[in-house]
């Protein structure tokens, strides 16, 4: 079979009736472009949330302050003062699904660097904190332990306060007054952007717990206590086994409710990221269902076309031209339409997917297997559904096709 002739047939065929074939190609385009565009989007989404899920923290366990119960009604929560840095201790020498443990201390506070000034809250914590919540540092570097234990005035800026009080000026070693109290700056940290409640996790001056407690908020207890799982398997196990060391640390009673909260806020993110997973399937269901109804637009062109060409199939079987060859030559006019339309299709769909990127500023990423994907689809809805008209064709009598009007 000469392949160059059946592609030369083929396109002499499609053009003799251009904008039938143009809205039938237009059918399978924006399938093709549709099924891209959402895959695309729908990595986009849930790279966004997976992004959301490591910036909670490594395995994070969140250990909060309870409330207390007045006249039978609850009071929130960091109401209670019974959390403790010996708790922190406990909880890392017993608990052996627990890596690391920070203990937390955190308020508003008021910064002031010459005549810039900026209101913004503080974390008292241990050097282990940024190793819990993935903080990475840009300039400088972290306190040590020493300074926990000497509860020095020293702090770590992010930078969204970084930017306020100092622009494109080098903070490290500078000094800052907190509250009105002289802080010298020993790093910065990169930015993480926006917290799963919508909070800056940029505007934040990190200092030693100790510090916090004894010079900023004048307190011997624990607003937080931050630790990492071993994995995040066992986030939930180690969460259990702390809430048991601190109920018997604490004294409570088996009728007694806890005075602290175990807090989960990686299942509400996990919970976004199946909701976007399974939106996604059913969003790359209803684009396919666009290539569904292209294929069919085949189908029917192929099919007129049949009947169009009746005549010339009967003269073509006449002198001798075989089924497989009828077949092959209508078969090849539908691969040629969805070839066509899937080279358009995926064009539409890069274009329609950076377009939507830029809207939504959104850094979409492509996915090559979804570009692969459809332009296979592409050939196969040009094959399936062009088979049937084809095998119509090939299998005309030619007697009747040569009196067909």
């Amino acid at each position: 079979m000469n392949y160059s002739a059946l592609l030369r047939s083929a396109v002499v065929a499609l053009t003799r009736n251009k904008t039938r074939s143009l809205l039938t190609i237009l059918g399978i385009t924006i399938g093709i472009a549709a099924v891209i565009c959402v895959v695309a989007i729908g990595k986009a989404g849930q790279a966004r949330v997976e992004k959301q899920l490591n910036n909670l923290g490594d395995n994070f366990v969140w250990i909060e302050a309870g409330g207390r119960a007045v006249n039978g009604i609850r009071t929130g929560t960091h109401d209670t003062t019974t959390l403790t840095a010996a708790d922190a201790v406990a909880i890392k020498n017993q608990v052996s699904l627990i890596k690391a443990v920070s203990p937390n201390v955190d308020d508003p506070i008021h910064v002031v660097y010459g005549n810039q000034n900026w209101h913004t809250s503080y974390r008292g914590v241990s050097p282990e904190y940024f190793d819990i919540k993935r903080w990475v540092i840009e300039q400088g570097a972290v306190f040590s332990q020493d300074d926990v234990d000497r509860a020095t005035d020293v702090c770590v800026l992010g930078r969204s306060v970084r930017g306020q009080l100092f622009g494109v000026e080098d903070p490290v070693g500078k000094v800052i007054r907190v509250n009105g109290l002289p802080f010298k700056v020993v790093g910065t940290l990169q930015p993480k952007g926006l917290s799963l409640s919508g909070q800056d996790q940029d505007d934040t001056v990190i200092m030693p717990y100790t510090t916090a407690q004894k010079k900023i908020k004048g307190v011997s207890w624990l607003d937080d206590i931050l630790c990492s799982a071993v994995s995040f398997d066992s986030v939930k196990t180690a969460g259990q086994e702390a809430a048991a060391i601190l109920r018997d640390r604490h004294h409570l009673r088996p009728e007694e409710e806890d005075d602290f909260n175990i807090r989960n806020p990686e299942d509400v993110i996990q919970a976004q990221l199946d909701a976007s997973k399974t939106l996604t399937v059913l969003l790359i269901a209803v684009a396919s269902i666009s290539l569904l109804v292209g294929g069919i637009g085949i189908m029917n062109v192929m099919l007129v076309s049949v009947t169009e060409r009746t005549r010339e199939i009967g003269v073509r079987v006449a002198v001798g031209a075989p089924e497989e060859a009828i077949r092959l030559q209508f078969l090849g006019e539908s691969v040629m339409l969805s070839l066509v339309g899937g080279a358009a299709g995926v064009l539409a769909g890069i274009g329609g997917s950076y377009l939507v990127g830029r809207t939504l500023q959104w850094p979409l990423e492509l996915s090559p297997d979804a570009v692969l994907v459809a332009a296979f689809f592409s050939v196969a809805v040009g094959v399936f559904f062009g088979y049937y008209p084809a095998l119509k064709a090939s299998r005309l009598d030619p007697i009747d096709a040569l009196r067909y009007e």
